[in-house]
Parts: C-alpha cells; sequence; structure tokens
C-alpha cells in the first residue's frame, strides 16, 4: 500500500501555508492499495477524521475531507491513516520534516504535517518587506573626529584582541577602535550609494565592553559612540535620507557592571548587588546574595533578570517612558531582540504591544535559528509567528541553506528547505526576514565558502592570522557571488553584515568583527553587490511577489518570483513581473538548460543585470548558464492574467 500527499500543491491542500484562524482547508490524499479501503481518516491532532472517496487517478484512489482550523492561533498538525490489503498504513511528513512530498510508513508516524494558524490581526510594516538592510558592529565601522575612548584604545585595522592575557589576565572584550555616531554620519553618501534602507546598529547602549551586550545603562548611549542627542539626530538625519534605523535590545540579562546590578560601584545608583532593597533586586535570582545568583550561560558578568517581575516590565515595556518607547520617540524605527527563545513568550507579547503603540510600523525581530515556526525552546511551544509575538526573525535557516548549497551542490535539498519556510511561515513573517549570510556571531561568509578549516580545527593564534589562500579566495568569491544572488531574490529582507561586500573574511567572534578596511575594498564585490540591491529595488515582484515554480536540473536550482494579475501576495496593488533565478553551484559540467515556460504565458527573456536577450520560442527558453555562476533573468508574458501554481 502506498499513501500520496503533498502539502504544499493545492490538489492535496487548500489552501497551501499558513492560514488565518477559522480558515476551512481542503485535504486530500492519493490511496493505492490492491483492495478498497476499509476506512480512510485525517487524524488532526488526536481526533480522527473521516475522509470521503471522490475520484480515481491512475489506478490511485483519492479521498477528501475539509477541517475548520481553530478560532485561536497555533499549530494543527496532521498525519493520514488508511486501513486496507488487510493491513494498515500511515502518511506522514518525511523524515527531514521539511513538509511538500509526505512519506508511507507502517506505524503512526513521529513527524506530521504541519499548519501555521496565525490570528488574521497579524501584520508586519510594509517598509521591511521592501527593506535591504545594513548591519552594523558600531565600533567598527568607522571612526569620524574625536571620540571619549574608554576601555583599551586600539588602531583602526588591527586585529581585534582575542585571548585574555591581552586584556591583562581576564577576557574582557575591552578593547575599541572608536567607530561612532560621527563616523555613521560621514558614512551616510556610502550606505544611500550601497542602496541600503534600513540599517541594524549592535547594541548602542553604555556598557563596559566592545560588543555592548552586558549593558550598563538602557538610559544612555555609550559616550564612546556619541551621546543621545546625537543618536536623536543621526536618526532624523537617516530617515530624511530614506534609512531607518534598529537597534538590538538585550532584554534577557544586564551587565554586572550595571546601575541596575552596579556589582563594583560604577553607579551612582543602589544596585541590586549592593543591597537586598535596591529596587533591581527582584529583577535577578540569589541563590545566595550577592555573590551567588543566576546568570546568562553561566557567565557572571551577566546576570540574569526575571522578565516578567512588574518593576522591570514597567521600566523596559509598559510605562510610559519605557525604554522600549522611548528610543522610538528618539527616532528609532524597530527591536531586534537578542536570545529571543530566552526570552517568555509574554514578555514578548507584552513588548510587541508596547512598540506597536509607540510606531505602529515600527518593527519587532527576534533572534532565532531554527524553523521559528515550530520553535520549541526550554520544553514549550514558542508563539513567535501566531500573530501577538514576533514580526519576524533573523533567518538563519535560509542563511545555512544558501552556504550549503553554494558549497555542495545539492539543489533539491536547498529548494526543499526554502520552500519548507514558505510553507511554515505566514507571509508578514517570510516577507519580513532578515535574509543573512554572515553576522556578528558566525564566520562570515567568505571564510566558510573557501573551505576553510573549520573553527574546532584551528586554535584562536591560527584564526587570528589566518589569510585564504589565493586559489581558494577565487573559487570563494565565485561562491559569494551565488550566494547573495539567492540572499538578494528570495522572499524576505537581505541583510548585509558590514563589510562583506568590502571583502571581509574571518572566524567567529572577534575576527567577523574586524574594522571595516576604508581604502583597502574589494572594489569588484562591493561593485556586484550595488548592482545586485539595485536590481532588488527595481523589481517590486523580488520583494513582494509569490515564491513560484522551484524546480531543479543537474543540481541547478531554479526558482521565480512574480506578480500577476496586478496584485502581490499581500493582495496590495503592484505592477506585474516575473524573475527567473537559476544557480549552477558545481565546478563543471552541464552550462546550459532548456526550460519550457509555455504554461506561464513567456513570450521573452533577458538577463535582468546585462540587458542582454536570452533565447526564446514558443514559450521554450535556452538558458545558458555556467559552472560556479548564476543567471536572474527578466521575463515577459504574453497577457497579465493570475498565474497559479501548485
Amino acid at each position: 500500500m502506498n499513501i500520496e500527499h503533498h502539502s504544499r500543491k493545492i490538489a492535496y491542500r487548500n489552501p497551501c501555508g499558513a492560514v488565518c484562524c477559522g480558515t476551512t482547508v481542503k485535504l486530500r490524499v492519493a490511496v493505492e492499495s490492491y483492495t478498497v479501503p476499509e476506512t480512510v481518516e485525517c487524524v488532526v491532532g488526536g481526533e480522527a477524521v473521516r475522509m470521503y472517496y471522490i475520484m480515481e487517478i491512475n489506478h490511485n484512489r483519492i479521498f477528501e475531507c475539509k477541517v475548520k482550523m481553530p478560532a485561536s492561533e497555533g499549530l494543527v498538525w496532521y498525519a493520514f491513516h488508511v486501513r486496507a490489503d488487510g493491513g494498515e498504513a500511515w502518511c506522514g511528513n518525511n523524515p527531514e520534516f521539511l513538509g511538500g512530498i509526505g512519506r508511507t510508513y507502517s506505524e503512526r508516524p513521529d513527524k506530521f504535517f504541519q499548519i501555521t494558524v496565525y490570528d488574521k490581526d497579524y501584520k508586519t510594516p510594509d517598509w521591511m518587506k521592501n527593506a535591504v538592510v545594513y548591519q552594523i558592529f558600531p565600533d567598527r565601522f568607522y571612526r569620524a573626529g574625536e571620540t571619549e575612548f574608554h576601555g583599551i584604545r586600539r588602531e583602526w585595522g588591527e586585529t581585534p584582541y582575542y585571548k585574555a592575557s591581552q586584556f591583562g589576565g581576564e577576557y574582557t572584550s575591552d578593547d575599541f577602535f572608536g567607530g561612532n555616531f560621527a563616523g555613521l554620519r560621514e558614512k551616510l553618501p556610502y550606505l544611500k550609494d550601497l542602496g541600503v534602507t534600513a540599517v541594524y546598529l549592535n547594541p548602542i547602549f553604555k556598557s563596559q565592553s566592545n560588543h555592548r551586550y552586558n549593558t550598563g545603562d538602557y538610559e544612555t548611549v555609550d559616550p564612546l559612540l556619541g551621546s543621545n542627542e546625537e543618536f536623536e539626530e543621526l536618526a532624523a538625519l537617516f530617515k530624511r535620507n530614506g534609512i531607518r534605523i534598529i537597534l538590538d535590545g538585550v532584554f534577557s540579562h544586564t551587565g554586572d557592571d550595571s546601575r541596575y546590578f552596579n556589582k563594583y560601584g560604577s553607579y551612582d545608583s543602589v544596585g541590586a548587588y549592593q543591597s537586598e532593597d535596591s529596587p533591581y533586586y527582584d529583577w535577578y535570582n540569589f541563590s545566595d546574595w550577592p555573590d551567588k545568583y543566576e546568570s546568562w550561560w553561566g557567565f557572571t558578568t551577566l546576570p540574569n533578570v526575571h522578565e516578567m517581575t512588574d518593576s522591570y516590565l514597567d521600566y523596559i515595556v509598559r510605562g510610559k517612558n519605557s525604554i522600549v518607547k522611548r528610543w522610538l520617540k528618539k527616532g528609532a524605527s524597530g527591536w531586534r531582540l537578542d536570545v529571543a527563545d530566552e526570552l517568555p513568550d509574554e514578555f514578548i507579547k507584552e513588548l510587541r504591544k508596547a512598540v506597536k503603540a509607540g510606531d505602529k510600523n515600527a518593527v519587532l525581530i527576534g533572534e532565532v535559528w531554527e524553523d521559528a515556526s515550530h520553535k520549541i525552546s526550554y520544553g514549550k511551544q514558542r508563539e513567535y509567528f501566531w500573530g501577538k509575538s514576533l514580526d519576524s526573525v533573523m533567518n538563519y535557516v535560509s542563511r545555512d541553506a544558501i552556504l550549503s548549497y553554494v558549497m555542495s551542490g545539492d539543489a533539491p535539498l536547498f529548494l526543499r528547505r526554502l520552500s519548507s519556510l514558505y510553507e511554515n511561515y505566514p507571509h508578514e513573517a517570510l516577507y519580513s526576514c532578515l535574509n543573512l549570510i554572515s553576522t556578528h556571531d558566525v564566520p562570515r561568509a567568505l571564510t566558510i565558502l573557501s573551505g576553510a578549516p573549520s573553527v574546532d580545527a584551528m586554535t584562536r593564534e591560527q584564526q587570528a592570522y589566518y589569510v585564504i589562500p589565493p586559489a581558494e579566495l577565487a573559487l570563494a568569491e565565485l561562491r559569494l557571488r551565488m550566494a547573495v544572488a539567492i540572499q538578494m531574490t528570495i522572499p524576505g529582507a537581505p541583510c548585509v553584515y558590514y563589510g562583506d561586500e568590502a571583502g571581509m573574511s574571518g572566524y567567529t567572534d572577534p575576527f567577523n568583527r574586524a574594522c571595516y578596511p576604508w581604502g583597502n575594498e574589494d572594489k569588484d564585490m562591493l561593485d556586484f553587490f550595488k548592482r545586485l540591491i539595485a536590481l532588488r529595488k527595481k523589481y517590486q515582484c523580488l520583494r513582494t511577489g509569490g515564491f513560484l515554480g522551484v524546480f531543479s536540473y543537474e543540481d541547478m536550482a531554479i526558482y521565480m518570483r512574480c506578480i500577476s494579475g496586478g496584485k502581490d501576495v499581500f493582495g496590495k496593488k503592484a505592477e506585474d513581473g516575473m524573475i527567473l533565478v537559476a544557480v549552477n553551484p558545481l565546478e563543471s559540467g552541464a552550462d546550459s538548460i532548456t526550460l519550457d515556460m509555455d504554461r506561464y504565458g513567456v513570450t521573452a527573456a533577458a538577463d535582468a543585470l546585462t540587458g542582454e536577450p536570452i533565447p526564446c520560442s514558443d514559450g521554450i527558453i535556452e538558458l545558458k548558464i555556467k559552472p560556479m555562476s548564476f543567471v536572474i533573468a527578466e521575463l515577459e508574458r504574453s497577457d497579465d492574467s493570475p498565474i497559479i501554481l501548485d
């Protein structure tokens, strides 16, 4: 007996993908058996729903049922159970848990198909869906004018300190290069020329360290960067020039050297470490006050906070002049939440209310490394995309898929991984994702794509002075171009980590946080980034168009972005357009492919970057794509009728 269900084809599931509360979903299954099935059921959660025979196709009996989604948001899991041929079988999700085509099992499967059910009022900012984001580690981007240094002053371009002895015996991350707000102002023309429309800043608040994830004072900009007033001026200047600023919110812990904990008496406040009568005492969990307390991942410099403590909630979230509201008033356009999976759902929901009350168009992005639609942390199903929590997340899932693909060339797996996100994430969330390939927490893409030894195989000393050999560098640059081509053409907001466009490489912290190499940029790579960003901004279908027709050919990954019928995936009026993307990461082999695009009414094609025509006759496209390269093609259609694909 064989049972077939494909969760991304409307012939089997209609509508596909995530749905609003109360939506009725039609589910079908094809059963191939010698005898007429005795029973065919769709098991939704713990309930068996009878399915009815409707037709036979190619010796497969098709059964159907309709399931109304719950009135409240959450996840719905389903599988199919069939009794026939004197036995029974199940159809559930595939072992990869990626949705799409399922698997027949002899016993009840562990993995069911997923339907994400979200609140009908779930809405994310339109500007975010159209954004090109640039992530900046403030201390390392650009230093302008005189600045007030604290910690260890370093000269621009030196290797960041990476061992305890360099800090005097204890690893304190307090070597500073002096990047500041004045530098950001001075480099505004650069950012505009690059084409970015939003900047995500790693933490800017007063702190002892260069990364500033051990917050000292949420109310005050680190004086090395500038002042509160300078931030307001910077945000206003950037916004006038079409660039928004997203701040990094570190709300799961503070620094021990902070006005709230005040372990070293650096502040004029009475901190929790100093007195049990401190107004901040209830924020922390002491097992034996003052020296034994709960801390983030065991780092005593980062005491954890109880986010749901009333006084903490009032200070950070609920108060009229709470931290999240205050900085929105000063010009920020949203927050990225550090370690979102360590923040209670209830806290994130309260924070969302505060953010949207402060600015309905502000964005709330979470640091989540896995598929955020079904993420479980600390034994609890997270509610990120149910409509009352995050707008979106940092898309580490697509990062892993992209980098793995351009390295290995497994196109079917790559496309299944992207399609799984398209299936599981509500469009409001997916199209607002930060699509990244490098960040401050992972090795830079160029280093990974060069095939450099893994972090575990290198000492810190070796990592610090590792230089990618010329042959490997040339290969890495070709792979990076393919990765960026994908990053700029899939749903979500591409996020460029400062310096990737200049050819920067580096292992993990602190080597991925080196100074931007002003004057020594890879000009060819920089020009490439500019052209790809401009391409994304040119075509609306690359921003809010559907993600269609994914397939592979000899490890070439091919997909389309499309707006047809005058409306994008959100039902908003938009210019029709169709872009086809083909990527060939193999170092040798086929360099051409024939594509039958007649079913979409395609009449002509041209290279979207060069304008050169691509042979097209009767809907048949002859696509030339060399090994280790890509083609982005603009397609023309014979009519503007909506395209419906399964």
